[in-house]
This record gives C-alpha cells, structure tokens and sequence, in this order.
C-alpha cells in the first residue's frame, strides 16, 4: 500500500507527465479566421496567408515540403535533396531524379499548413485549388494599397489573396504576381509542385519549382 502511495505521489509531482501521446498532432496555439465561399466540397479557406495577421499581408514564404521561412531559396539549401548528388530524398516518383517513394501529397510533418496552424489546417489540394478557380469570381483589386485578387463563391462571402510574388534564392521576385503552394507534388516531373498563380490578367493553376520560396493559403481540415 505504501508503495502505491509513494508511486501516486511521484506521478502527481511531475504535471509534464501526459498519458496521451499527441506528438503527432501540434497543438492549435491561435486560432486562425476563415471563411465559407458556399463550395459544392465545403471547403473552408483561411482568410489570412500563413505568417500573416491580415488579408492583404504577404505573410511567410515556403519551399514545397519544408515548414519554415528561410534566408536562401535554392537546391543548395532545399530540405529534400542529396547536395551531394543533387537527386531528391523524399517525394520522388522517377529513380533518375531520387530516390523513389511515390509520395505526391505532402504527409502532415511537412505541410506548412498543419505544423504552423495545427491539426485543423492544412495547405490545400490541387482539387481544392481546381474548385476555387471553376467555381467563384475573381476581381484584380487593390486593398490597403496592395494588390491582388478578390474571390467570390457562390455564396457572395470574399476572400483576398495579395500578389506576394515568390522568394528565388536571395531574392523576392515576380512583384504583383501571387504564388500559392498546393500539398500537391506533379507527379511525372518532382522537381515541379502544383500552385495556384495569379496577376492582373487572370488566374490559373500550374506548376512551379518546389525550391521556390511561395505563399501559402490554408484550407480548415472538416471537423465532421
């Protein structure tokens, strides 16, 4: 008995002490606004681009599979590539680019998304980023004197998403042009990861160099 006692005490003097094991999953430690367009898929985007506290602030800047801002936007400094042989260590679909895993959706540890935010976001899917284009209206506007694009879903609710342009090695480029990451990797070439790009002229998805330093806009994971 007494040593039950004395085996209470000591878990009782150590708080740190969990009986859950959560270490997957961050913690939400601010929660982040977003906004319901009426999507036919429910989606529910975040009205603010990750490291930013307004709308129309640019916010931080991501290498596709890595999960903080950086200096330096280059294979030199790119978390998942063998500087030795210049070939990719993770997400690769072809052996002569890396090392085959046939990953081409980011896993929760290396989605900007749910490591910055928590487990109630992540970056969106190239399906996501599909249904946002084919389903809302998009306006080139000005807010707080920056520029960007308005979205408008069926529902009438907005959302606006600045032209931050892209980080190139030491380099912030494409000024009034925006650059948002998908979790999508493009599957025949890994070299590319899907993105929504917009400017004055318009909107579209594409692809672009997943060293590059972009944007991202978060979808709110459904708590169904």
């Amino acid at each position: 008995m007494k040593k039950i006692l004395l085996l209470i005490t000591l878990i009782l003097s150590f708080p740190f002490i969990s009986c859950g094991d959560d270490k997957d999953e961050p913690d939400n430690l601010k929660e982040h606004e977003w906004v319901d367009l009426g999507l036919p898929s429910g989606t529910l985007w975040a009205t603010c681009n990750i490291g930013a506290d307004n709308p129309e602030e640019y916010g931080d800047y991501f290498a596709w599979g890595e999960t903080a801002p950086k200096e330096v936007y280059e294979w030199s400094t790119y978390k998942w590539i063998d500087r030795s042989n210049g070939k990719f260590t993770k997400y690769c679909t072809d052996s002569k680019y890396g090392t085959i895993d046939n990953n081409t959706e980011l896993l929760s540890e290396d989605d900007a998304a749910y490591v910055n935010w928590g487990k109630n976001w992540r970056m969106p899917s190239l399906e996501q980023i599909r249904e946002l284009i084919n389903c809302c209206s998009w306006l080139w506007t000005t807010r707080n004197g920056v520029n960007g694009q308005l979205v408008t879903g069926p529902n009438g609710n907005t959302m606006f998403l600045p032209a931050a342009g892209n980080r190139q090695k030491l380099h912030h480029c494409d000024a009034g042009m925006g650059y948002y990451l998908a979790r999508t990797l493009k599957s025949d070439q890994p070299g590319l990861a899907c993105g929504l790009y917009l400017g004055p002229a318009g909107w579209l998805w594409g692809y672009g160099r997943r060293e590059y330093g972009q944007t991202v806009r978060a979808v709110r994971v459904s708590q169904n």
